[in-house]
């Protein structure tokens, strides 16, 4: 009779499993969108989710939760319970974080379903209009006259704007004095105001000030110019050989969650990709699109961690 009991039970489990990503969702499901409002993870998160909440039928509540890098964002949703109701939208800064901080509230390799590939951007480099330069090469020339005099902006500790911050350093041979802000929105509003000098600000987030006439745009961190800003050189271009720096966004959720409800989720998300209105939505704010499978994915997110481990251990950078 045990023995019977035992077979019921696990074969009740198997048939549960299917049957909750089939229904999946039937409440409404909370994206914690690891930057604030107005930050090129939260343009990009608030448009794929838009489109999710269509297909579902169930809103796919946005819940920005900023601050350390993205690192606060990430710690809820490893301690949230693992049934596809909480996911984590984050930038690269997920990848980097490991190397920033000398301890982290999770793991990061351990912890997470890694999900999906939802977005690649191109950091824009912005200056106040009244700056005195011109162009990258101006920006340079002030910068190595009077090391750490000009002051440039990043999204928080361990961001993607902050290595591109580092990378920048070190490949332009310059010294800067780095302020750190929450997210994009502050940064940029902040560069307006001439308050700081400088800020490598995702497309997505930038591309509405640039195109009013708000800021001026020196440089595009890409190994190739964006298609939105095709008049604004690359730093590659513009005395900085070599210079390639991708920001990019992912889909995460709670380590443990049900393989059949991630695939559910994958397969949705990737739709939503594929939308023609959503994507040209996408695109024209400066992103690029590389869909992955999960495993595909898993992959990427561990071989990023180890790339931006040698960047942080090349530029110096001490844990947190």
């Amino acid at each position: 009779m045990k023995t019977y009991k035992t077979f019921i039970v696990v074969a009740l489990a198997a048939i549960s499993v299917p049957a909750l990503a089939q229904n999946y969702p039937v409440r409404p499901v909370r994206a914690i969108i690891a930057f604030p409002a107005g930050s090129g993870t939260d343009v990009i998160g608030r448009i794929v989710t838009q489109k999710v909440s269509e297909y579902w039928g169930q809103q796919v509540v946005a819940d920005n939760r900023g601050g350390a890098g993205g690192s606060i964002a990430s710690a809820i949703v490893a301690k949230a319970n693992p049934d596809g109701y909480t996911l984590l939208i984050n930038s690269s800064a997920h990848a980097v974080n490991p190397s920033f901080y000398a301890k982290l509230p999770y793991d990061t390799l351990k912890d997470f379903v890694d999900i999906g590939l939802i977005a690649i951007q191109a950091n824009v480099l912005i200056v106040p209009n009244g700056a005195p330069f011109k162009s990258l090469q101006e920006f340079l020339k002030a910068a190595r006259a009077k090391p750490g005099s000009l002051n440039f902006a990043f999204a928080g500790v361990g961001s993607g704007t902050h290595l591109n911050n580092v990378k920048f350093a070190m490949d332009a041979n310059a010294r800067f004095t780095d302020v750190a802000y929450k997210g994009s929105g502050e940064a940029i509003l902040d560069v307006i105001g001439g308050r700081v000098d400088a800020y490598f600000s995702p497309i997505s987030a930038g591309i509405g000030y640039i195109q009013g006439g708000k800021v001026r745009a020196l440089a595009i961190s890409t190994a190739k110019r964006s298609a939105q800003l095709p008049n604004v050189p690359t730093i590659a271009e513009s005395g900085v050989p070599g210079f390639d720096y991708a920001l990019w966004f992912g889909l995460w959720a709670p380590a443990g969650t049900p393989a059949a409800v991630v695939g559910k989720i994958s397969k949705d998300f990737t739709r939503a990709l594929e939308d023609k209105p959503t994507l040209d939505k996408a695109t024209t704010l400066g992103n690029e699109f590389n869909i992955m499978t999960p495993p595909v994915f898993s992959k990427f997110v561990r071989q990023q961690v180890q790339e931006f481990a040698k960047v942080v251990k090349a530029a110096g950078i001490n844990p947190q």
